[in-house]
């Protein structure tokens, strides 16, 4: 098997193992969106499959004596000749090095993004308790009851009151 095809199939049955199917169809809400995400785990597999099969298997050597006693072996020298001359070259991964480390680092990033958002999530819901707890009892809820669950704001108004400052 040639490298980069080898290579090409080892990435796409890695690929396979990692991805989470069974979660990312957890998300979806719609049976159109359900259909659709069928039809791409479908195709990824049908891909996945060829790749294995069809990439991973070394070529069928050419039989050329076959081939000399039904067309003559003058013109199948040549075609043998030229075919052993074509050399392919092996690939040489010269780009994988250049952006590994900037890949890392965007991971790196990533991660840090996601706990700050998910504290962020979290302050956000339990400020999304709290003012609905206070749009619950708005309507009856005294002054002290309100400067007891915010008690900057109480001392804000003791502070504009005792400097007589009446916000005009």
């Amino acid at each position: 098997m040639s490298g980069a095809g080898k290579k090409v199939a080892d990435v796409a049955f890695k690929a396979s193992r990692t991805i989470d199917w069974e979660g990312m169809a957890k998300v979806l809400v719609t049976d159109e969106a359900r259909r659709e995400f069928s039809n791409l785990r479908r195709a990824f597999d049908e891909v996945n499959t060829q790749l294995q099969t069809k990439f991973s298997q070394e070529p069928e050597p050419i039989d050329w004596d076959f081939y000399r006693k039904g067309i003559g072996s003058g013109i199948v020298d040549l075609y043998k000749e030229a075919y052993d001359s074509v050399e392919i070259p092996k690939y040489v991964d010269n780009v994988t090095p250049e952006y590994k480390p900037k890949f890392d680092a965007l991971l790196v990033e990533l991660k840090e993004a996601e706990q700050k958002s998910l504290k962020e999530s979290e302050r956000l819901e339990k400020e999304i308790v709290d003012v609905q707890e206070i749009s619950k009892k708005l309507s009856t809820m005294t002054a002290d009851e309100y400067f007891e669950k915010h008690p900057e704001l109480k001392k804000k108004f003791d502070d504009e009151i005792r400097n007589d400052y009446w916000g005009y």
